[in-house]
């Protein structure tokens, strides 16, 4: 059984992942790396909605930013993450 340590820290990852507009953010991520225009155009949601929910997944570990000019370029931390939502919605399209 791993330590209590690293079960909270599963369980940060998983809650960040639980949104649907977050789960579409690591499925756009996991195709390249994306701007918060580019997500937004992709998703058809407001640039504050993208912007809440990229900080929340990048608290958690999930995603990471980089600035290109006045630009971030959002990408997932590794693809461990994107394997959970895949699988994820795989199995939600068999239910």
């Amino acid at each position: 059984m791993p330590p209590k340590e690293t079960l909270a820290a599963a369980g940060d990852i998983l809650r960040a992942l639980a949104a649907p507009v977050r789960i579409a953010i690591v499925l756009q991520l996991r195709e390249s790396e994306r701007c918060v225009h580019e997500l937004v155009g992709a998703l058809g949601v407001t640039q504050p909605l993208i912007s809440q929910h990229l900080r929340v997944l990048k608290a958690a570990g999930v995603v990471r930013g980089e600035r290109n000019g006045r630009e971030v370029l959002y990408r997932l931390v590794d693809d461990h993450l994107s394997h959970i939502v895949v699988d994820a919605v795989a199995h939600a399209e068999e239910g």
